[in-house]
């Protein structure tokens, strides 16, 4: 087991045992969301390829296993889907209505995990970018800019940042 900083957020599993219930139609639609090779992810990978990058997908080495790795720059990017990665988090859950007993702490867990995978990375001397699946979808153009400019810098002088907070008015 992995040492962290403050204790895992218990997540209960998701059963009709533990309370938790849905219907075999959710239940269904649940199974075909996919975690890898989203079509966001896909979008700006081959944005990157057509600009020159070379990368490996989904890194099994690396904490996370970050979604494209650009090991030539020692950069680790994540494409973090919004419902899953708790995107705007504090207005978002009060809105959930059914099992938020699973929902709540399932979500609050990947946003803590996320923070440990960055701290790791970060230890390990990588900068992480991470995106949400709309800024890609909304601006790709950025988002790649993003990545160009993190690339170019050299690794001491990187920060970290929030892409959607510090690139919000960044232009080519």
């Amino acid at each position: 087991m992995k040492p962290y900083k403050i204790a895992p957020i218990k997540v209960p599993r998701f059963e009709e045992a533990a309370g938790f219930y849905t219907t075999v139609t959710r239940s269904e639609a649940m199974k075909k969301i996919k975690s890898k090779n989203t079509k966001p992810e896909i979008i700006l990978r081959k944005a990157l390829w057509s600009k020159g990058y070379r990368f490996r997908t989904h890194v099994s080495i690396l904490p996370g296993k970050p979604d494209i790795v650009i090991a030539k720059y020692r950069l680790a990017i994540f494409v973090d889907g919004e419902f899953w990665h708790g995107h705007r988090w504090d207005e978002k859950k009060e809105k959930i209505k059914s099992n938020r007993g699973f929902w709540i702490p399932k979500i609050e867990r990947n946003i803590q995990r996320d923070d440990e995978v960055n701290e790791q990375l970060d230890a390990l001397g990588w900068t992480v970018i991470r995106f949400w699946q709309h800024k890609i979808v909304n601006d790709l153009r950025g988002s790649v800019l993003v990545v160009e400019a993190l690339a170019h810098t050299p690794p001491l002088k990187r920060n970290h940042f929030e892409p959607d907070r510090d690139f919000s008015t960044f232009t080519h």
